[in-house]
């Protein structure tokens, strides 16, 4: 099951409810030295909205390790310090689904079609106004980076949010609230329950 949604959405926190492993997508960002990194147009602001800003390519080869073996290496990410700052292995034993959400994830749902291991694809909505206080909330309490950039970010974010969300229905992501988004988790794994290969 891939989760996006706009960034401050609830994914985190629905993935830590519904039960089922989680990749954690956002450890794939790239390091805050990294000379590819896109920037904010008409600042110096690193861009870490923009799917340049993360490594898809990382992301789809464990996602299909873990589908393939149930285990994998994976980056853990620091976003106070934009790096990478170790690495844990995920392991998911047997269970015939996993839960991989990120902001990004939207942008996995082709490539992982088309390796066969997609049970379906969500992108979390809760509204902009909403998102935007849950959001700085979140970031202003884990320090993520510093309050001006994150009112910059949050501003710019909250009305882009519909252009996000359309972006990633477009590629494929069912667009809901979190309860629909835990009836169709639920229904996934219910339907997989009989199969051995696992899925996201």
């Amino acid at each position: 099951m891939l989760l996006c949604g706009p960034s401050g959405s609830g994914k985190s926190l629905l993935a830590a409810h519904s039960g089922l492993p989680v990749l954690r997508l956002d450890d794939f960002y790239k390091e805050g030295t990294d000379p590819t990194l896109p920037t904010v147009p008409l600042s110096s602001d690193n861009d870490w909205d923009h799917p340049a800003s993360w490594d898809a390519d990382a992301a789809v080869a464990a996602i299909g390790e873990l589908c393939r073996t149930g285990r994998t290496d994976v980056p853990v990410y620091d976003i106070s310090l934009s790096a990478r700052t170790g690495e844990e292995t995920v392991d998911i034993g047997r269970t015939p689904l996993f839960l991989a959400e990120g902001i990004f994830a939207a942008e996995l749902v082709d490539r992982c079609r088309e390796l066969g291991v997609l049970a379906d694809a969500l992108c979390l909505s809760r509204g902009p106004l909403t998102t935007f206080r849950r959001r700085f909330l979140r970031d202003l309490r884990e320090g993520r980076k510093s309050v001006p950039f994150l009112l910059r970010r949050g501003w710019r974010l909250m009305r882009l949010e519909r252009s996000v969300i359309a972006r990633q229905t477009a590629l494929g992501a069912h667009a809901c609230d979190r309860d629909e988004a835990m009836g169709r988790l639920a229904a996934a794994a219910a339907g997989r329950c009989a199969t051995s290969r696992t899925a996201a």
